[in-house]
């Protein structure tokens, strides 16, 4: 633009935001009336967006919990307290009242979860360890996160080794912090990329691996276990879960390979 022009918009009359229960089969780890607990899948979406209209999760929600989870927290992520990327599988806790979302939020906030996952990773990478990191939007790249972001938020990830394969790991990854991408990232930025992530990571150079990564087609990661101190009751919850089919495929060839 130049000095003294002018510029009008007439903005397009407000589209209606309603997300539609929608009957989309759950793996439900626990509930009453305050909470639930669900296995979520690989590629599903946690909340609707402008790419993703239904079949979310939250759809999914609003069929299995009725009207009561309508309006907690918010009008497009109704209950949502954390999220998992759409091809991470994993634990994920809901509040069903507003109260148990503002408590759970709290935990979050300090930190004081057990948020454990599992991940295959490329490389050898030491027995155990941990990353601290200024984290942040790539400034090269906006639609990514790096660690390297000098005025960027505190991000901490502990780690260690559960099983060795050839040109490849399987690590339990522990959050003290939940940056979005966190463990991709810091593994990614540390030369230890996930087996299978397309964003932060690059087709494996070991064929064996380059066939593993093509057959998950998503990344090697899987949040199996949350520990959550009940808001009401306050009872500790502790949840597990296995990885699913395409994960425990890929370490069965894995532990194949010579």
């Amino acid at each position: 633009m130049r000095a003294g022009e002018r510029v009008t918009f007439r903005p397009p009359p407000p589209t209606p935001v309603e997300d539609l229960p929608e009957d989309i089969p759950l793996t439900v780890l626990f509930e009453d009336t305050h909470v639930i607990v669900i296995d979520k899948p690989a590629g599903m979406v946690v909340h609707p967006a402008t790419s993703h209209q239904a079949g979310t999760l939250v759809n999914a929600l609003l069929h299995h919990c009725g009207d009561s989870l309508v309006g907690v927290g918010g009008e497009r992520r109704p209950g949502i307290v954390h999220r998992l990327d759409k091809d991470t599988s994993g634990v994920m806790v809901v509040a069903k009242d507003e109260p148990t979302l503002v408590a759970l939020q709290a935990q979050f906030h300090a930190h004081s979860l057990d948020r454990r996952y599992l991940a295959l990773v490329e490389g050898v990478v030491a027995e155990r360890g941990t990353f601290r990191t200024h984290y942040g939007r790539d400034p090269h790249d906006r639609k990514k996160f790096s660690s390297e972001v000098a005025s960027g938020k505190s991000a901490i990830t502990h780690y260690a080794v559960k099983e060795r394969f050839a040109g490849a790991t399987l690590i339990e990854a522990k959050l003290e912090t939940g940056r979005t991408h966190q463990i991709r990232v810091h593994f990614s930025d540390n030369d230890h990329p996930l087996i299978g992530d397309r964003t932060y990571g690059r087709p494996p150079r070991a064929p064996h691996l380059r066939a593993i990564a093509k057959q998950l087609g998503r990344q090697a990661l899987h949040a199996h276990v949350l520990g959550i101190v009940h808001p009401v009751s306050e009872k500790k919850l502790h949840f597990q879960t296995e990885p699913p089919a395409d994960f425990q495929e890929a370490l069965a060839s894995l532990r194949g390979t010579p």
